[in-house]
């Protein structure tokens, strides 16, 4: 299911394309606005989020939440800082880390992995439409059509 929201002209989208050019996904993101890519872990299967903000149209990393230290989740120290969940996870916040390009490729694992992109109550499953395809994520400036 592709989940297309009206976004305004001149206004900030988050968009998710295939290569072909196909759209999957575009929200609105105006500016200040937070974006969240969740996923489930592929051995532990808990949840795992990286989460953008646009800050004058720049797609910046600007937290991730890490429940456990389980293979391929780790903390680079001077990426950020570490502080704990309370529940045995942790934090990395203060991350204000500018995406080149505003833009980069995700491959959606399939089913429990459940790559989706969450925009305030919005959330779209990259892995139902398009499992292990190159998906760009973007912010895009949407002009007047």
């Amino acid at each position: 299911m592709t989940l297309l929201l009206p976004v305004p002209a001149g206004a900030d989208a988050l968009t998710a394309t295939l290569e072909d050019g196909t759209e999957l996904a575009r929200l609105d993101v105006p500016e200040g606005a937070e974006w969240c890519v969740l996923w489930n872990h592929s051995v532990k299967g808990f949840p795992v989020s990286d989460c953008y903000q646009n800050r004058a149209g720049r797609m910046v990393l600007v937290h991730a939440h890490l429940p456990d230290f389980a293979a391929g989740l780790d903390h680079i120290p001077g990426r950020g800082r570490q502080v704990t969940d309370g529940q045995g996870g942790y934090f990395i916040l203060d991350i204000d880390e500018p995406v080149p390009g505003n833009a980069y490729i995700l491959r959606p694992g399939a089913g429990p992995v459940n790559h989706r992109l969450q925009v305030g109550d919005s959330i779209v499953s990259l892995s139902a439409v398009a499992p292990h395809e190159r998906v760009r994520i973007a912010l895009e400036r949407i002009q007047n059509r």
